[in-house]
């Protein structure tokens, strides 16, 4: 919702939170933004400002909390079903490799592997393709290795997810999760990976499209802290150092990172250009 510049909108923010309708605040020369985490709460926003607008007083009543719990948790999810679907996907595959790692990582890795004293080989992937194994393009990005891997890249697939399919639609999820994936995935095994895995690629990936498209269009409501941005990026480039093995993080999937941004960075601008076009 915008408003004008140097209108004072600390009575109407209180009554934002005292209804529990989570937003945050920007100001840009179009004047004063303020957007909602959770887009199923549109309506009620904007009838609270319309009646803080015509001067009435607003005293918001709170739901009894027995009402709230259960129930809102399960509108969350289900307000963003494939974003849920990915992270409890990612969590079962995690937990199925605890007992069976050997065999799922045979199933999901991007080539069919096979294991000796001598390490690890493949057919390599034209072979995989010509037999039809299209799937193998994006399954690596489901197999985590480590529990800090694992909620590390889930917490931001929520975070950067659920924005994208509240604002974009699910299949517009969809699609950018499938570009990123692809790309993170061809670009590891081209600088020679053959066992890795990790929705790292796809992270970055929604990372860049959620950043470009906060500046490209203010008002359609995707929002990234600089230092967060400042942050993943000062990340990708430590993971691309000596440092990241010394400090203990072990071998990162660097090029998938690095061609899951860009992947992100060209599929927002491709919406704008396409946008503009209209």
């Amino acid at each position: 919702m915008r408003f004008p510049p140097r209108l004072d909108l600390a009575p109407l923010r209180r009554a934002l939170w005292s209804a529990r309708i989570n937003h945050y605040y920007r100001e840009d020369g179009e004047g004063q933004w303020i957007v909602l985490t959770d887009a199923t709460r549109l309506a009620e926003a904007r009838e609270l400002a319309e009646r803080w607008q015509a001067g009435e007083r607003l005293d918001v009543a709170v739901p009894p909390k027995a009402a709230r719990g259960g129930g809102r948790a399960v509108a969350t999810l289900s307000s963003a079903p494939l974003t849920t679907a990915l992270v409890a996907v990612c969590v079962v595959i995690f937990l199925l490799m605890q007992g069976l790692q050997l065999m799922m990582v045979e199933a999901l890795a991007i080539a069919p592997l096979t294991f000796s004293a001598s390490g690890v080989g493949s057919a390599g992937l034209g072979a995989t393709l010509a037999s039809g194994q299209l799937w193998r393009l994006f399954t690596p990005a489901l197999m985590h290795f480590g529990v800090s891997h694992l909620v590390f890249n889930l917490m931001w697939v929520w975070y950067f997810g659920r924005q994208i399919e509240l604002r974009g639609g699910t299949l517009a999820l969809a699609l950018l999760v499938a570009i990123t994936a692809l790309v993170g995935n061809l670009a590891q095994y081209a600088a020679g990976g053959l066992l890795f895995g990790g929705m790292s690629g796809v992270v970055y990936g929604l990372l860049g499209y959620v950043w470009l498209r906060a500046r490209q269009a203010p008002a359609s409501g995707y929002h990234l802290p600089q230092m967060l941005m400042l942050f993943m990026l000062g990340w990708l480039v430590l993971c691309m150092t000596p440092l990241a093995v010394w400090i203990g993080f072990g071998n990162v999937a660097n090029e998938a990172h690095l061609g899951g941004l860009l992947a992100g960075l060209a599929a927002a601008l491709a919406v704008h250009a396409r946008a503009v076009a209209r």
